[in-house]
């Protein structure tokens, strides 16, 4: 059992002791016997605590003065020296962050100044860890035992008769694909909230707050009411003090990252995905603005200038008055936050945006009501719908021109969700959130004709189980086998990545909430899909689940929700279930890809799980952990510094971006504000010629809940550029 103790550099240490800082000169200047050197856009300097120079902390340079709100943060290297690099001119509150901390008072300069600093130690372990990611408050939860699966149901052991495992509650805790579990507004009860008899009394009442209050009480009743029981028996256990492990300092390359954030939207967007430049040609848009969405409210499209430092915003248009409202139109019971205010009056539903080969932003986008017009629907001409008709979609395409700063409307009968393009010379975009088809739009196409109709197609999925190499009649879903007839599968896909070494499509499909029952069953899956000749009628598919309950794995993996591929045609998903980074590389699998026995755990061996930093919830023995991996993306040209074809995670609820680099992990950290909750990830080269400043990625901060950030109620999504120093002095 692990002994919970003080976090390091707290040991011995009483009273808080506050930040001193001296002021030397104002350009290119040395700190004698330290070896610190700013320029006249830099401030550096060196941080002591009480035991001398203070290593792996954060110093942050803060500043109103520019046309939106700036922060820069770097981390201090082994003798406790900084330098924060290129700073644009203005006044900034500077000051101190790390773990074993608390927060030095702010100091104002400006650039060109040294800026020694002096930490404040945190007084308990519980003021330290005021600091830790939500992760760590998070794996506080007692999970039940691996012996109280099955559960039994409300009059057994209070668990939902629909779980076998503990595998199935464990994908059910990361249910939080809206915000941040364990940040200070979840895992303590607000007071504006009201005054109840118990936490348990307080969680049933809190989950029914708000515009997405259905939502949420849907998910917890899903545990059965043991779930309940244990977000509240969390809850107690931290009023009366216990507290979680300290997170580890940066250690090594992760003292290099150079983090820059900018405000943009308002405090009630929920900013999604990020662009910056075409995924197929990062050198796209050099300097250029970057780009997000607003799924619930206006403006839909936020626009950064980084250069400039300016944040402005597109409110899009819809063709039909009558397309549904995201988000229900009434409260299940007040906001604690926003009482009966409706925040969220949406239609649009931005999802995802993509730069083409020309700089301009598509994006799914419903721009009408669900119903789908004829020409979808069964007896239409169209070579799709011949093949499978569609009745409804309930997102569909759209594609903004900044020079024209006009967005074109596109209707599809499928439904959209991600999008990326295939490295074809139609620039053809595919699409995930199409339900039971796979689908497609030749933008070359439409930009000749402007048929959008004739641009798009989609197809079922089909997998090859009489294994003669193509597509022939098929048996349904919920049809036994027929060794002499192919079989079609439901499919659904929450990720989609064309390759680029054959073209060939890849989906992810994250499966069941409970993985061990009747529903949509399994682990989920990745499908590989070829498109052949003419799609609707030759696309062959093929399934992959993560091993489970698998003889020759010693590891599960669950829930394949991100989905990215290298350039070597190796497939990388984020395991949102299970907690790992894993690969999946096709030419290793030993067996046949294809035939009645391939239908999803015939290929172990092609399966590599990483299971990520941080700590696994209470009772938890498997390899897992109690972060949240929402999405994954791969750098396929090195557009950070770690190099080519490095695969990362979007660590939601730890605050954190995490490379998988040389066989181990690089966690990158977002220290301020605290609640770093993000998606998508973009890398963009602006100058190949001036090394590490000329490139960087690009995410943001994404939950639906912009009140939950450090802050509270009034704050905003931040852009947020990542950049890699050869040294934490580099300037």
């Amino acid at each position: 059992m692990r002994k919970r103790g003080l976090p390091p550099g707290m040991a011995g240490v009483g009273l808080s002791v506050f930040l001193v800082a001296s002021l030397v000169g104002i350009s290119a200047f040395q700190l004698p016997g330290e070896a610190v050197r700013v320029d006249n856009d830099d401030v550096g300097g060196v941080v002591n605590g009480p035991r001398g120079p203070e290593a792996g902390v954060w110093v942050i340079a803060e500043t109103s003065d520019l046309p939106t709100k700036f922060a820069r943060i770097v981390v201090t290297d082994d003798r406790g020296r900084y330098v924060v690099p290129d700073l644009p001119k203005a006044t900034y509150n500077v000051g101190v962050r790390g773990y074993g901390l608390v927060d030095s008072p702010k100091v104002q300069a400006g650039p060109g100044k040294i800026l020694n600093l002096t930490a404040v130690a945190a007084p308990t372990a519980r003021a330290a860890a005021e600091y830790y990611p939500a992760s760590y408050w998070y794996s506080l939860a007692k999970v039940p035992d691996k012996s109280e699966f099955p559960g039994t149901g409300p009059n057994g052991n209070g668990i939902s008769e629909r779980m076998k495992s503990q595998a199935d509650w464990l994908d059910q805790m990361r249910c939080g694909a809206c915000h941040q579990i364990g940040t200070k507004a979840t895992r303590e009860i607000p007071k504006s909230l009201g005054t109840f008899h118990s936490s348990l009394e307080a969680w049933n009442r809190r989950v029914k707050s708000g515009q997405m209050g259905p939502g949420m009480s849907a998910t917890l009743q899903g545990f059965g009411p043991r779930g309940m029981a244990m977000y509240a028996d969390w809850t107690d256990r931290i009023v009366k003090g216990e507290v979680p492990e300290a997170p580890p300092r940066p250690q090594g390359v992760e003292r290099n990252v150079v983090v820059s954030l900018w405000d943009w939207s308002t405090p009630v967007g929920f900013v999604h995905d990020t662009a910056s430049t075409d995924k197929r040609n990062p050198t796209l848009n050099a300097n250029g603005p970057v780009y997000s969405i607003s799924r619930f409210s206006a403006p839909d499209l936020n626009i950064l200038d980084p250069k400039r430092h300016t944040a402005t915003g597109v409110k899009v248009p819809i063709r039909d008055a009558n397309t549904e409202f995201t988000n229900p139109q009434k409260t299940m019971e007040p906001s604690p936050y926003w009482g009966e205010d409706i925040i969220w009056s949406g239609q649009a539903s931005l999802h995802n945006p993509m730069l083409d080969h020309t700089g301009r932003v598509w994006l799914t986008h419903a721009i009408r009501a669900t119903a789908n017009p004829a020409w979808c629907k069964q007896g239409s001409s169209h070579p799709s719908a011949q093949q499978f008709p569609l009745n409804t979609s309930g997102r569909h395409l759209s594609v903004y021109d900044p020079k024209t700063k006009q967005t074109t409307l596109i209707d599809t009968c499928f439904g959209t969700h991600h999008l990326q393009f295939a490295e074809d010379a139609n620039h053809t975009l595919w699409f995930s959130g199409s339900g039971t088809v796979l689908a497609w739009f030749n933008t070359k196409l439409w930009d000749e004709t402007k048929d959008e109709q004739k641009a798009q197609g989609w197809t079922s999925y089909v997998i090859d189980t009489n294994g003669n190499g193509k597509r022939d009649a098929y048996v349904e879903p919920n049809q036994l086998v027929d060794p002499t007839k192919d079989k079609r599968i439901q499919g659904g896909s929450y990720g989609v990545i064309p390759s680029p070494v054959d073209g060939s499509i890849w989906v992810s499909a994250p499966g069941a909430i409970f993985l061990s029952g009747d529903n949509r069953g399994g682990p989920g899956q990745i499908i590989r899909v070829v498109p052949g000749p003419n799609p609707p009628q030759t696309a062959l598919a093929e399934v992959y689940e993560p091993p489970f309950n698998n003889p020759k794995s010693p590891v599960n993996g669950y829930t394949p929700r991100g989905i990215d591929i290298d350039r070597n045609g190796v497939v990388w998903t984020a395991l949102a279930g299970s907690g790992h980074l894993a690969s999946f590389d096709r030419r290793k699998c030993k067996g046949p890809l294809n035939g009645p026995t391939a239908t999803g755990q015939h290929c172990p061996e092609g399966w590599t799980m990483h299971v990520t930093p941080g700590p696994k919830f209470k009772g938890v023995t498997d390899e897992s952990n109690s972060d949240m991996l929402y999405y994954n993306w791969v750098d396929q040209f090195d557009t950070l510094g770690l190099g080519r074809n490095v695969p990362f995670a979007t660590g939601s609820y730890s605050d954190a971006l995490i490379a998988f680099s040389e066989g181990k992990f690089v966690v990158m950290r977002v220290p301020y504000p605290m609640g770093f909750y993000h998606r998508g990830v973009d890398g963009r080269i602006d100058d190949p010629k001036a090394g590490w400043k000329g490139k960087g990625l690009w995410a943001n901060y994404g939950a639906y809940t912009p009140w939950h950030y450090e802050g509270g109620k009034g704050q905003t999504s931040k852009a947020v550029h990542f950049q890699l120093r050869p040294d934490p002095l580099a300037k």
